[in-house]
C-alpha cells in the first residue's frame, strides 16, 4: 500500500486547495494540479484518506484525455513531464500530479445520464423526470434509459450543486455554447460507453466541466474517474435497485449508517470502509485501462 496523503507541499505558489486537488502555479500559462488521497462525501472532506486514490484519479483522467482528444481538445500540457526539482522533495508525483493548460473554467457541470440512477432517481420520483426533462413513465431505479441525457447543474463554490433545465443552462450561457457544450458532452459519454462496454463494465453517469484557452473550449479538470463517474460491473447489474459501483458509493452507505448530520467535521473511517473503497478505485483503473 501507499502512503496516504492528504495535502501536498511543494514549493511552488499554491492557487487552490480542493475537496481532492491542489492545484499549483507552474508559470507560463501553466498549473501542476496534485491529486491527493483526500476523500469527501456529501461535500465534507472526511478525515481519513483512501490509499491509492489520488494516483487512480490522475492515471485515469491522463488515459481518458488521450482516447478523447479527437473529439473535444482538453488541458493536458504539450509536455507533461513533471520538473525534475519538484520530484526531490516528493518522487510520487508522477502517478498522481497532471500538468496543465491554465483555462478559464465554465461554472456549469456539464451531467449525461444513461441511467436512472443516484439524484436523477430522487428527480424521477418526485417529477417524472429530470432537471425538467421527461422521462418515460414506470421506469425502474438504475434502468437503461432510452437514450443518454444531458442534465446540467450549477458548479457551486461551497455546498451543494443544483441541477438545472438545459433551458436554464441556454439562459446563463447563451443557447449557442449550450448546445454545443451538450453536443461535445454526449459524443464523449458516448466514446466512453463503448469502450466501458469493452471492458465489462456500465458507464451510468458521468460529470463533465469545460473552459475556454485562447478563445478555444477545451475540456478541464478530471475525466472519467470513480470520483466524476458512476461505474457498474455488466455482469452484475440488475435493474429495480441500487448498483454495486466502482466509486465512493461504499463511503456514503457507511455514513448513512452512523446518523452523522453531515456536517463538518465528518467522521473518520474504519479500516474495513477505507480498504474496500481503495480497492474499488483500483479494480476501475485496471479494468478501464488493461
Amino acid at each position: 500500500m501507499t502512503l496516504a496523503t492528504l495535502e501536498t507541499s511543494l514549493a511552488l505558489p499554491l492557487l487552490t486547495r480542493g475537496k481532492v486537488r491542489d492545484t499549483y502555479e507552474l508559470g507560463g500559462g501553466e498549473l501542476l494540479m496534485v491529486a491527493t488521497d483526500r476523500i469527501s462525501a456529501f461535500d465534507v472532506v472526511l478525515p481519513t484518506p483512501i490509499p491509492d486514490k489520488g494516483r487512480v484519479l490522475t492515471q485515469l483522467s491522463a488515459f481518458w484525455f488521450g482516447r478523447t482528444a479527437g473529439i473535444v481538445p482538453n488541458h493536458v500540457a504539450p509536455v507533461p513531464a513533471i520538473p525534475a526539482e519538484l520530484l526531490r522533495s516528493q518522487p510520487d508525483l508522477p502517478d498522481r500530479a497532471m500538468r496543465v493548460l491554465r483555462a478559464d473554467p465554465i461554472p456549469f457541470e456539464c451531467v449525461v445520464r444513461g441511467y436512472l440512477s443516484g439524484s436523477g432517481w430522487k428527480d424521477y420520483q418526485q417529477t417524472g423526470g429530470i432537471a425538467g426533462e421527461r422521462l418515460p413513465a414506470g421506469l425502474r431505479e438504475s434502468d437503461r434509459l432510452p437514450e443518454p441525457i444531458f442534465t446540467p447543474a450549477t458548479k457551486a463554490q461551497s455546498g451543494h450543486d443544483e441541477n438545472i433545465s438545459r433551458g436554464d443552462l441556454a439562459d446563463r450561457v447563451g443557447g449557442e455554447l449550450a448546445a454545443r457544450l451538450e453536443r461535445v458532452s454526449l459524443s464523449l459519454y458516448r466514446a466512453a460507453v463503448i469502450h466501458a462496454e469493452s471492458q465489462g463494465l456500465i458507464l451510468a453517469d458521468t460529470k463533465l466541466e469545460f473552459g475556454w484557452r485562447d478563445g478555444q473550449l477545451i475540456l478541464i479538470d478530471e475525466l472519467f474517474t470513480p470520483d466524476s463517474s458512476r461505474y457498474w460491473d455488466s455482469a452484475r447489474y440488475r435493474p429495480g435497485g441500487a448498483q454495486p459501483s466502482y466509486d465512493k458509493q461504499f463511503v456514503r452507505d457507511h455514513l448513512e449508517t452512523l446518523g452523522w448530520d453531515k456536517r463538518p467535521p465528518g467522521p473518520a473511517l474504519p479500516e474495513a470502509v477505507v480498504e474496500g473503497t481503495r480497492a474499488r478505485y483500483l479494480a476501475a483503473l485496471e479494468r478501464l485501462t488493461q
